[in-house]
């Protein structure tokens, strides 16, 4: 059984093992794209029940029968996953299906990676989350994929943009046909930043840019009653990067699901102080 969440996304398969499908990508059969959840899986305590996350203090075991079910329900197989190597910092590598279980059958060959992409079928590019801001790329003329991990690091370092760069130089992209997606993470009206993260927004986009009035929707908001203190919103940041690379704005999708807002259905890092599991994003041309 599957249940909407909103306009732009969807809860597939919501009795068994659930994850978050993407209305903008519906119309594209031959790519597979899912975002997981914290249901579903075999893990218990803080890290119950879908835990993504090897090195975390869950039974190993018990992860990996996590990734059978999460990978069957996207109708993938766990061998086919490549792992990214997260440090939060704007690093994007070109994959292949010749890295297929590489972070989970196989040790990585690779580092500091936040972001991949390929134009391989059956090359399954896997970002980790759990309020850090997932991203899903889809070339829909050079059938090439893309996926970023975009904490506030990679977001003030626009390494959105920098995936479009990326797929512009190794598949030959335009960007009018990007279809982008940014997946749950954690929202505008939870996000509490202090001054490091401010300053970075207003070096990378520009103070004026950044602030409050005459925007819409404001890439940082001033906290009431704190000094020094501001609500920052990941998403509007990633896609004015996006904007700035050329993708065509209806060619943008925010899923506009608060990973904080719903801790009963997603792992959030900061609801929890750190304890908790990991989610994960998954892309793959069939």
């Amino acid at each position: 059984m599957d249940r909407e969440i909103n306009s732009y996304a969807i809860l597939k398969n919501v009795d068994t093992t659930p994850f978050v499908a993407f209305r903008a990508f519906a119309d594209y059969p031959e790519i597979v794209c899912g975002f997981s959840t914290r249901l579903g899986g075999v893990s218990t305590g803080e890290f119950a029940s879908m835990n993504l996350g090897f090195g975390r203090g869950d039974d190993d075991g018990r992860v990996m029968e996590n990734y059978r079910r999460i990978a069957g329900s996207m109708g993938i197989l766990p061998g086919q996953l490549i792992f990214t190597d997260q440090v939060h910092e704007t690093k994007i590598r070109r994959a292949g299906r010749g890295d297929c279980g590489k972070g989970i059958f196989y040790k990585r060959d690779y580092s500091g990676v936040d972001g991949h992409a390929t134009n391989e079928p059956g090359a399954a590019l896997l970002v980790f989350g759990a309020d850090c801001v997932p991203i899903f790329f889809y070339d829909r003329a050079k059938r090439a994929i893309g996926a970023v991990h975009a904490g506030w690091r990679g977001t003030a370092g626009k390494i959105a943009g920098g995936m479009v760069d990326f797929m512009k130089q190794e598949f030959g992209s335009l960007t009018d046909d990007l279809i982008v997606v940014v997946g749950p993470s954690i929202g505008p009206e939870c996000y509490e930043v202090g001054q490091e993260v401010a300053s970075a927004f207003k070096e990378a986009f520009g103070e004026k840019i950044c602030e409050e009035d005459g925007l819409e929707n404001p890439i940082l908001k001033k906290c009431p009653d704190k000094e020094g203190k501001y609500y920052a919103n990941l998403w509007a940041a990633n896609r004015l990067a996006l904007l700035q690379a050329g993708v065509l704005e209806e060619h943008i999708t925010i899923s506009g699901i608060c990973t904080m807002c719903n801790k009963d259905l997603f792992f959030s890092h900061r609801a929890t102080g750190g304890k908790r599991g990991s989610m994960a994003g998954i892309i793959m041309l069939r």
